[in-house]
This record gives structure tokens, C-alpha cells and sequence, in this order.
């Protein structure tokens, strides 16, 4: 089969504008994702772990289904989270504690004398759960990603907010979805 040159050539421009307006948006997508450090999406089941607290008590996550859940990552040599927490405690937790909300920060990376005496020094009150090794921490994030994140699971157990950092019209989001969930 024959086909003329020109008509090769037409084809091939119109690949090459294709590819050029197709790559660009396709990096920028997968650098969003890593510069979030997520490897988990909105819309997604959260994937199931043990939670353990320094006292020994245990749950899980998906023994929490039927109630929204909020996952707090930090660390006690992480400065964004000492500045995030007390708005946590303050406009999260005693706001919704009552109405169903239950939070977990999980601390990574440190023991559980360090667990409890960072929980004691920010003065909170929700639970900080363990994670020494990272291994929860991986199953959101990748590993060397920061951690100054938050995790809204719903009722069903699907992922429906994800924070990086502090942010506050990040937190109001945050603060707004979980008020949309409990009243």
C-alpha cells in the first residue's frame, strides 16, 4: 500500500502536537503527586493497619468502619506539626470528639516514652498512636516524604481528604469536610 509522502508528514505533525500537549500535563500531574508525597488518592479504600498506643491498646482501621476517621501524621522533631497540632486539638478534636469523630495521630519513627512525652508537652488529648518502623506511614505516603499530613476516612472507609503541611484554607477544607460527615 502506497502512501504519499505528504500525507505522512500531515500524520506525523499532528503526532508531534499531540505528544507535545499531552507530556506536559502528564508531568505536571505525577509532580503534583510527588511533590504531595502520596501514593494513596482521594476516592480510594484506606488501607487497613494495626493502630497501637503506647499504653498497649489495639484497633484497626478497618475495625473503625462505620465512623469517620482522622489520621494525623507527625513526629515530635517536626515543627509544622507542633504548630499544626493545638488547631487540631482545639478546632477538630474538641469540637467533634462528642459527635462521633475519631482521631489518631501516629507518631513515626519514635519510641513509646518519646510518643508520650511529646503527646504530654503539646498538651493534647487525642491519641497518638505508634508507628516506630514507618510501615504505616508507607502505606500513605512515600517514605521519605514529609510528615505533616492528614488523612479523612469516611464512614465506608474510603480516603476523602488529604492535607500536606499546614495550610489553613487547607485546614478549613479539612475542618469543613469533617463537619459535612458528623452533623
Amino acid at each position: 500500500m502506497y502512501i504519499p509522502a505528504p500525507l505522512i508528514c500531515s500524520y506525523m505533525k499532528k503526532l508531534e502536537l499531540l505528544f507535545l500537549a499531552v507530556v506536559p500535563i502528564m508531568l505536571m500531574a505525577q509532580s503534583q503527586v510527588n511533590d504531595r508525597g502520596y501514593i494513596v488518592k482521594v476516592g480510594e479504600m484506606c488501607p487497613d493497619f494495626l493502630i497501637e498506643l503506647p499504653n498497649g491498646s489495639k484497633t484497626s482501621i478497618n475495625e473503625l468502619r462505620g465512623k469517620v476517621v482522622m489520621l494525623q501524621f507527625t513526629a515530635s522533631w517536626c515543627s509544622v506539626c507542633r504548630k499544626e497540632m493545638p488547631h487540631i486539638e482545639k478546632d477538630i478534636w474538641q469540637v467533634y470528639k462528642s459527635k462521633g469523630l475519631v482521631l489518631y495521630g501516629i507518631d513515626r519513627g519514635e519510641t513509646p516514652e518519646v510518643t508520650m512525652a511529646f503527646a504530654k508537652k503539646m498538651n493534647i488529648t487525642y491519641p497518638l498512636a505508634l508507628d516506630e518502623d514507618g510501615t504505616i506511614f508507607q502505606k500513605f505516603a512515600l517514605k521519605k516524604a514529609g510528615v505533616t499530613r492528614n488523612i479523612l476516612i469516611d464512614k465506608t472507609g474510603r480516603i476523602i481528604y488529604l492535607t500536606r503541611l499546614f495550610n489553613m484554607d487547607e485546614f478549613n477544607g479539612l475542618k469543613n469536610k469533617i463537619s459535612e460527615l458528623i452533623e
